[in-house]
């Protein structure tokens, strides 16, 4: 191909018009299943001749030291000035990209490759994607030592939290053993399938007094932001924050004083109507929260008695019929079919982002702008588990250093330093060795004095044969927390014998199993990304 790449070519690329489909619609589950076909489709059939064909042309169009530049801009510009480059401006065929990037050519009944634009430019952005995962590691980045050099000389750093931040706050975080999802297990009362109905905006629409009946455990009470979030109103104030991505509802990151923030997966702090959408400030919704009953929009429902999510109290001597509202009582005779109230029409939801719903253009509108100064990537406090935000890490340049700072291994993720323990110890640390002071809470002209985190003196202890793994108090390493070697290793896995090289088998060959099908991380997380977008 003739021309240089220049991935600091990205800073001129401006945002597309719509940005619905940038880095919220890739649903690799779909991939997968496609790749599944895919094998089939080649283990039965053999060679085929189009797909002969196809790799020629490829081969011919491309050299490796082409496509080994292509793959250096994707991950330095990002996928949207990639597919500008490639696709738009050099109107280079999606078949001959998706061949020269080791992708799975879809063939018709025919044998022929698919020439539907649709599938093909998906493809594409799925394969993108993958490439996008398989970060490569800064070698030179290691140490908590190098993790307070960077933060000294950052200027625009980007912190992705999650529900780790805000456990020591009260609040408890969704997946661990003692989280919401568990409680939800353990109760029994809700008679869901899978806890994350709970959070599911079909069940909602169904059946919303089962969210309006739980919905008072999660809402922002009094709690006390933590040392993570003070730490990051600390960033704002020295003006190196770029932006805080919260996945939390809790807002406390606004209580703290944080206004560079993005609500990722929204908050309590509005409502809509999931009808004629008028929006409301969320404290309206309180009291119906704290009663358990399921908020009317006014606009809708002027006539209407708000819904009420208890049990009506009857005369013993009646036979007790099932209310709508309440999800805890059960017919006291299954066999009897009895009629209940239609639901109102019109309901409240809070602005919390349910799985099955997009997130705000926001995020993509943020991202696109945010990936073109970072220079610190910080992730505080989530397994990222949860797609898009998960894929913050994949979307930014990865020449950027990113640190994760987490109780557990997140081990679908590359990052050059990880510091497991408390998130709150680990700050604690860091500020220590930055002589940093903590400011107080409330907005900036409200706070109180500075203050610097008492506690004795933490030593980090490097993990069992891994330089960039750092064990603070509260961590959870499993086998990094070895200080020594484990006393059996399991033996290394059989080698599998290479495919004979053929037309089919090349075209698929720059890219490993590995990144066109998700590791069992992976898959979970596009389950979930597929189910949708809460923390």
């Amino acid at each position: 191909m003739n021309g240089a790449l220049n991935p600091k070519a990205v800073t001129e690329v401006q945002p597309p018009q719509e940005l619905d489909d940038m880095y919220q619609d890739v649903d690799s589950e779909e991939f997968s299943e496609l790749g599944s076909d895919l094998d089939e489709q080649e283990a039965g059939e053999g060679e085929v001749p189009a797909l002969e064909r196809l790799n020629e042309q490829m081969q011919a169009t491309f050299s490796d030291q082409d496509i080994d530049e292509m793959i250096v801009y994707l991950k330095e510009a990002g996928m949207m000035a990639w597919i500008k480059k490639y696709v738009t401006e050099r109107d280079i065929p999606v078949l001959l990209l998706l061949a020269a990037l080791g992708a799975p050519i879809p063939l018709n009944a025919q044998n022929e490759p698919h020439s539907d634009p649709n599938m093909l430019h998906r493809l594409l952005k799925v394969t993108l994607t993958r490439i996008l995962r398989r970060r490569s590691k800064l070698g030179h980045i290691n140490t908590p030592d190098d993790v307070v050099n960077l933060i000294k000389r950052s200027k625009n750093i980007v912190v992705l939290t999650g529900a780790g931040i805000s456990v020591s706050c009260g609040i408890p975080d969704f997946r661990s053993s003692s989280g919401i999802y568990a409680q939800i297990n353990e109760s029994n009362n809700y008679e869901l399938e899978d806890p994350q109905q709970m959070f599911d905006i079909d069940y909602f629409r169904e059946r919303p007094s089962v969210f309006y009946s739980f919905a008072s455990q999660i809402y922002p009470s009094n709690f006390i932001p933590s040392p993570c979030h003070r730490f990051i109103r600390l960033l704002e104030d020295r003006d190196i924050l770029l932006r805080n991505y919260t996945q939390n509802i809790d807002t406390l990151e606004t209580e703290v004083g944080v206004t560079r923030v993005l609500q990722c997966h929204g908050s309590f702090a509005t409502a809509t109507c999931i009808e004629c959408k008028t929006k409301v400030n969320g404290s309206l919704l309180k009291d119906d929260i704290f009663a358990q009953q399921i908020p009317l929009c006014k606009a809708c429902n002027k006539s209407t008695p708000p819904a009420k999510g208890k049990p009506r109290s009857r005369s013993k001597s009646k036979s007790k019929k099932k209310d709508v509202w309440n999800p805890k009582q059960k017919d006291e005779d299954d066999d009897m079919d009895i009629p209940t109230p239609p639901l109102p029409k019109s309901i409240m939801k809070p602005d919390i982002v349910f799985f099955g719903e997009p997130l705000n253009d926001e995020f993509d509108h943020c991202l696109f702008k945010d990936r073109e100064s970072v220079d610190l990537l910080l992730v505080i406090g989530t397994s990222l588990k949860v797609a898009p935000v998960s894929e913050i890490l994949t979307h930014i340049p990865h020449s950027v250093p990113q640190v994760l700072i987490n109780k557990t291994p997140v081990t679908h993720v590359n990052p050059d330093v990880v510091l497991l323990g408390d998130a709150d110890r680990v700050i604690e640390y860091l500020c220590d060795r930055l002589a940093w002071s903590l400011p107080g809470v409330g907005p900036p002209n409200k706070a109180k004095a500075q203050v610097r985190l008492p506690g004795v003196p933490i030593k980090p202890v490097k993990a069992y044969n891994h330089d960039h793994v750092w064990l603070f108090p509260g961590g959870e390493g499993g086998s990094w927390a070895l200080r020594d070697s484990p006393p059996s290793l399991k033996p290394p896995p059989s080698v599998i014998p290479s495919r004979p090289d053929s037309a089919t088998s090349s075209i698929r060959k720059r890219l490993s199993n590995e990144s066109l099908r998700p590791t069992l991380d992976r898959k979970d997380t596009d389950r979930n990304a597929k189910k949708s977008r809460l923390v």
